[in-house]
C-alpha cells in the first residue's frame, strides 16, 4: 500500500474514531473500554500538560498517534516529558511515521522546557535506540484493582 507522506498534527476531537482502534491495538495489559476512552480522549486533548498527536494519510485517515505528558520533577531541576503511547498502523510501519511522531513530540518537549524525554517500551527497543534514546532504567508497574 502506497500511502504517500503522513501529516503530523495535534489531534482534534474528530480524530477519536481513528485513534481508538489504534489504541485498542496498543493495549496489551488492559482491554480498552469504549466508555473510558470516550472520557479520556477529550480530557487529554484539553490537558495543559498533555500532547496528543496524530499521523494522517489520505488513504487511511488517522494512521498513527502519540500521547505524551510533561511534568515537573526534582531530579531534573525542572520539567521532563514522558511519552506514554506511540502506535502506527501496521500497514505503514517502517516508513518514517513513528520517527516523525517522536520528532514532533521532542519539539513540543523542548518548547515546554523539558530537560529530557523518556518512555518505556517492551516491543520497540531497537527503534528507540536508533532515534538516539538510551536504555536507562528498568520499568516497574503495579496494577491496582478497582477503587471503591
Amino acid at each position: 500500500m502506497d500511502t504517500g507522506p503522513a501529516t503530523i498534527r495535534r489531534a482534534e476531537p474528530s480524530d477519536a474514531s481513528g485513534v481508538r482502534p489504534l489504541a485498542r491495538t496498543f493495549a496489551t495489559s488492559f482491554v480498552l473500554e469504549r466508555a473510558a476512552f470516550d472520557r479520556s480522549y477529550p480530557a487529554l486533548l484539553a490537558g495543559a500538560n498533555s500532547l496528543v498527536l496524530v499521523a494522517t494519510t489520505p488513504e487511511l485517515g488517522v494512521a498513527g498517534y502519540l500521547l505524551a505528558h510533561a511534568h515537573t520533577t526534582f531530579l531534573a531541576n525542572g520539567p521532563v516529558a514522558w511519552i506514554e503511547e506511540v502506535m502506527v498502523d501496521q500497514r505503514i510501519r517502517r516508513r518514517g511515521v513513528g520517527r516523525a511522531l517522536i520528532a514532533e513530540a521532542e519539539g513540543w518537549a523542548r518548547a515546554t522546557g523539558a530537560k529530557y524525554v523518556a518512555l518505556a517500551s517492551r516491543r520497540a527497543g531497537p527503534f528507540y535506540l536508533a532515534l538516539g534514546y538510551e536504555d536507562s532504567a528498568v520499568f516497574f508497574k503495579k496494577t491496582l484493582g478497582e477503587q471503591v
